[in-house]
């Protein structure tokens, strides 16, 4: 598809998973071709390696904290590689590889990889996702250093990891991780952690469905370009704060609401939910759980914390229920 807006944002979050912001955006759409099979003047890969140079900026800037860039198989070039590589590395890089390449002695990157014993096993718990159930996944590790073939810019020394699901349940597709990183990993211990902000990734599809059916930027249908970029910009800090309140209400339950909430917004939820309001202030756990249960959320016993979806459907009541309390207070004053 030619037709449309692209969006390719820059998300960051902690490795516990602590939604921290947007660092950039890469907006665009796709030109018309002017002849069969002709490409655009700017290759659209080349967005990963703006994103890689963005967070190497913010690198500089924060010499004590150490920044990762990471992406999915579509980052898998080696562009962005020698990039990295050119500016010395100032920021890390872990992606899903792509391509089983050959290296210099002749054998491919994956089977070489795994040849001999694995370093050790990795178990966590896979979350619901696709209509599939969680699950517990156990997986086997192997890592190896290896020189990536670049062509006339020489090599690049990077870390292949596999990570191969064992004792998969019957009728269930196992679960296979293959990638790349700048970073050494001799130990088990070294490829868990760079397994752990792997998995970090899947914040930003989370992000993702906020923007898209949360925010509904599809169905705006604005036709120009500088409208749309104005609406994602907004929606893009609208997605960050639902995705960051979720994830608070989750890992710091008792932090005081008024510190993510305007009162105005605290007082609607409580009005709308026809509960009364606790005489300490309220943590912002109690204040989203009353959210979530405004957009659907049924808070039974084992439901656990609510997701962005009854969050944000919650929210949008609330915002309007402030928004008349703000109302009616100017009209009285």
């Amino acid at each position: 598809a030619r037709r449309g807006m692209y969006l390719h944002p820059t998300y960051v979050v902690t490795p516990a998973r602590e939604p921290l912001g947007v660092l950039d955006a890469w907006m665009w759409a796709r030109d018309e071709l002017d002849a069969p099979g002709e490409r655009a003047r700017i290759k659209e890969s080349a967005r990963w390696t703006e994103g890689y140079e963005r967070v190497a900026e913010l690198a500089t800037e924060m010499a004590a904290t150490r920044l990762v860039y990471v992406a999915d198989r579509e980052a898998d070039l080696l562009e962005m590689m020698l990039r990295a590589q050119a500016l010395g590395t100032p920021a890390d890089w872990l992606v899903r590889a792509k391509h089983n390449r050959c290296l210099p002695e002749g054998a491919k990157l994956w089977e070489h990889t795994c040849a001999g014993e694995s370093l050790g096993e990795i178990v966590f718990t896979m979350g619901s996702r696709h209509g599939q159930k969680a699950r517990e996944v156990r997986q086997q590790l192997w890592a190896r250093r290896v020189d990536l073939p670049a062509g006339k810019a020489g090599t690049v020394l990077a870390t292949c990891i596999v990570a191969r699901e064992i004792g998969v349940p019957a009728g269930t597709k196992p679960i296979e991780w293959r990638l790349l990183t700048n970073r050494a990993a001799p130990t088990a211990a070294d490829v868990v952690e760079l397994i752990d902000w792997y998995r970090a990734r899947w914040e930003i599809e989370t992000f993702f469905h906020v923007v898209k059916n949360g925010c509904r930027i599809e169905a705006l249908q604005l036709s120009a370009v500088e409208r749309l970029e104005r609406a994602l910009a907004l929606f893009l800090v609208v997605a960050w704060r639902i995705a960051h309140l979720m994830r608070t209400g989750r890992t710091c339950p008792d932090l005081d609401a008024t510190l993510f909430f305007d009162p105005d917004e605290i007082r609607g939820a409580y009005l709308l939910s026809k509960e009364k309001p606790p005489a300490t202030p309220p943590t912002i756990n109690q204040v989203l759980r009353l959210i979530a249960t405004l957009g659907g959320f049924l808070a039974r016993k084992g439901d656990g914390e609510p997701g962005v979806k009854t969050i944000w459907l919650g929210l949008q009541r609330v915002m309007d229920a402030a928004a008349t309390i703000q109302a009616l207070r100017d009209e009285a004053t």
